[in-house]
């Protein structure tokens, strides 16, 4: 497992706890278990199997590319990042010119997932996914979570899409939390939303998380309204625009993340102003 973090390191957890034999690698010398790439290498039996969970971008293509220099013909490297399903394409070119072989992997659990197993979406040939199907069904729920979905890329390009649906429902859940709190009628959000945890046609692992944010801090006075994006919903709208595919609530979604990055918009000052220059509305001045 190369990268520890948040979710490499519950992972490496979790499959030590089903009997597999993990050795770590971290550029922080005091989770892993060796020094450097080329001593997690040595230390892996042939076939040697690599699962990469480094930032998206270029951590894990100049990872990638040093294990293209390390392993061996019949090896196999899994991208279990949130990387772009066209640099995992190149990748797999890249490496299976030196004989390696290449799965991309998009993982969902995030913190939960060593509890609670993490949903899987896997991208490769039948029998490079065949090597890591053991260590696949560790990491996975029990009865269910996990989908070859496709030849190399349909991996990542599932998560995209799982991310970018992501981003249209927490929109939701915020919008309608907005909502109950601007209520003149005194409505008590919290205990709204618990309710809505329990046979409602809304509920959902996200509205549980939300449920737990607001016990932990009712107003949400602690956080900062500001939200970013991580690269997923970008790609989901490009790829809806390049597909043709209507994407309204995803865009809308991600359009708001941006507008949350915003102090004082410069669109509604030009709203503002339109306003008053042909309706002679007031306007709020600095």
């Amino acid at each position: 497992m190369v990268g520890l973090g948040r979710m490499g390191g519950n992972m490496a957890d979790r499959l030590r706890r089903a009997g597999h034999e993990v050795v770590g690698y971290d550029r922080n010398p005091d989770i892993a278990d060796v020094k450097t790439l080329a001593a997690l290498v040595q230390e892996l039996p042939p076939p040697r199997i690599t699962w990469v969970m480094v930032p998206s971008g270029e951590p894990t293509k100049s990872t990638i590319t040093e294990l293209g220099e390390l392993l061996a013909p019949g090896d196999l490297v899994v991208d279990g990042g949130n990387s772009n399903y066209r640099e995992s394409i190149a990748r797999s070119e890249e490496l299976a010119a030196k004989g390696i072989a290449f799965v991309d992997a998009g993982v969902s659990g995030g913190v939960w997932g060593l509890q609670n197993g993490y949903g899987l979406m896997v991208g490769g040939s039948a029998e490079h996914v065949g090597m890591i199907r053991p260590v696949l069904e560790a990491l996975a729920p029990e009865g269910g979570g996990l989908v070859h979905a496709g030849p190399v890329g349909a991996g990542h390009f599932t998560k995209m899409v799982h991310n970018g649906i992501e981003y249209g429902l927490m929109q939701a859940y915020a919008e309608g939390y907005e909502l109950l709190a601007a209520s003149e009628l005194g409505i008590d959000v919290p205990a709204a939303v618990e309710a809505w945890r329990y046979g409602t046609v809304i509920r959902s692992w996200l509205l549980d998380l939300l449920a737990k944010a607001l016990d932990e801090d009712p107003g949400l006075t602690k956080l900062k309204g500001w939200a970013d994006d991580s690269g997923e919903g970008r790609w989901t709208v490009e790829e809806a625009i390049r597909l043709a595919v209507p994407a309204p609530v995803i865009s809308s979604a991600l359009f708001a993340r941006f507008a949350s990055r915003q102090e004082e918009s410069p669109a509604i000052k030009v709203i503002a102003a339109l306003r008053q220059q042909f309706g002679g509305h007031a306007v709020h001045q600095e």
